[in-house]
């Protein structure tokens, strides 16, 4: 007899997966203000009770989304240079969170969840861009977040405009020199 062979994630991680995917897809149908926990619950296949007992309520449960959408499905691009890859991601960066989605992520995220989750998935990311150049000098992630990401997302969410990407390139320099 064999074992039975197990799945990475099982049953609790399809449940997660088929309520963001059932999220993401009504949130690309119809506005946000009218998606209902019935509503993913149904298209998710399973009980809203799932989704209440999981999430407590439906700002927590797009903050969730939210929160997976922010980490990164493939590794920042590598172009050569600290100055290029810092600069890649950001503007990488700047792009997604400007657009509607991402300002509403942004948005959920911040209203649910402890606001150091976002701070440690940005950190993690910048991270692995400073961890390429170990012979280089190179500034903390603190310095990057404070001088580069923290801009994007102030703008982002306190401004009527995004934030320029002359002006990000400004602040790259600021925060890369020593």
């Amino acid at each position: 007899m064999t074992a039975p062979v197990l799945r990475p994630g099982g049953r609790s991680a399809r449940v997660q997966e088929s309520i963001h995917t059932a999220v993401r897809e009504l949130l690309e149908e119809q506005d946000r203000s009218t998606v209902t926990v019935p509503q993913i619950a149904a298209r998710a296949g399973v009980t809203p009770s799932t989704i209440y007992r999981r999430w407590g309520d439906l700002s927590a449960l797009l903050a969730d989304v939210a929160l997976a959408r922010l980490q990164p499905e493939t590794e920042s691009a590598r172009t050569g240079s600290l100055q290029g890859d810092v600069r890649a991601w950001a503007e990488q960066y700047l792009d997604e969170m400007s657009s509607a989605p991402g300002r509403n992520m942004l948005r959920d995220v911040q209203s649910c969840l402890k606001p150091s989750y976002c701070a440690t998935i940005i950190g993690g990311q910048l991270q692995v861009i400073l961890d390429r150049y170990p012979d280089e000098p190179t500034p903390s992630v603190d310095r990057l977040i404070n001088l580069v990401a923290a801009p994007i997302v102030f703008r982002i969410l306190f401004s009527e405009a995004p934030l320029k990407v002359e002006e990000l390139h400004r602040l790259i320099a600021i925060a890369l020199s020593q």
